[in-house]
């Protein structure tokens, strides 16, 4: 089987090897996800629910260890990944709580004899291809819903940053129900690509760059499959002139600095009051510097 190299982006080196999967594998992973979908349809907001909280406690209870490999495989900061673990299990309980509040509504009386509903039900398998800057919580966030809701989930995560992913698969083994979440690894030609054009994927969940956006939208049309788009990241500050200066500078240096710069957040431009911009910006040159 052919592998990829996994990069420490810290020290150039390579940590591990993990599948370069072809477009066949990802066919394998649908079929897998279409004989999982009659049971799991089936579950009850109950059971949809009860795995969720199982997942969530498999990232508290090996938090310590995924921290370590987020850091050592994205070159994050180790206090970044930390905090991130307990956010992510965080997110997948709140999902578990939806999943027992999906609600439909009555949408009124427009034939005489008949009330209309809206009644929602899941798409069926949906994919989701995750960002290198937060491997495991970005995957978190596209499983969540969609596990919550009734759907087998299919993940790809980016190919420079798959380990956190992959271990959380390892650990949750026994909690995840044959075919319902998956992952396979690879280039986005021809992963992501077959991810997108297959026929019984209904939805493609993606975190990234536009122009990945833009492919994807065109290439989704075809089957006039659902895409949720999740484009860059523009974070600008405006400063007026009432500002405390160190205030502004504290901001900039983390809205700058967190998760070595590498996030949709971080801080694109500034635009001051012309009154508080010298004042702003000799408080910001030092703490640039710590």
């Amino acid at each position: 089987m052919a592998t990829l190299d996994v990069i420490n982006p810290a020290t150039a080196e390579t940590i591990a090897r993990v599948p370069n999967m072809t477009a066949d594998e990802v066919d394998e992973a649908v079929e897998r996800a279409k004989a999982a979908l009659p049971d799991w349809l089936d579950a009850t907001p109950r059971e949809r629910a009860a795995l969720l909280l199982k997942l969530a406690d498999v990232i508290s209870d090996n938090a310590e260890e995924l921290a370590q490999i987020e850091s050592r495989n994205v070159g994050k900061p180790l206090m970044v990944s930390r905090d991130e673990m307990p956010f992510s299990a965080d997110n997948l309980r709140f999902f578990a709580g939806a999943a027992r509040n999906l609600e439909g509504k009555s949408a009124g009386e427009y034939v005489k004899g008949y009330t209309s509903m809206i009644r929602r039900e899941p798409i069926g398998i949906v994919a989701g291809i995750c960002p290198w800057n937060y491997p495991l919580m970005m995957a978190v966030w596209k499983m969540g819903p969609a596990l919550a809701a009734g759907n087998a989930q299919i993940l790809k995560p980016a190919e420079e940053t798959p380990l956190s992913l992959l271990r959380f698969m390892e650990l949750a083994k026994d909690v995840i129900p044959a075919g319902v979440l998956q992952v396979v690894t690879g280039d986005g030609v021809p992963i992501g690509e077959r991810l997108v054009t297959h026929p019984d994927i209904g939805l493609v969940s993606l975190t990234g760059d536009v122009e990945t956006g833009k492919v994807i939208a065109r290439n989704a049309a075809d089957t006039l499959k659902r895409v949720h788009l999740e484009l860059g990241g523009k974070a600008p500050m405006v400063v007026f002139d009432d500002a405390d200066p160190e205030q502004v500078a504290a901001a900039v240096r983390i809205g700058g600095y967190w998760n070595s710069g590498r996030t949709a957040r971080h801080r694109r431009g500034s635009w001051s009051a012309r009154g508080s911009t010298t004042r702003c910006w000799a408080r910001w040159c030092p703490q640039s510097s710590r």
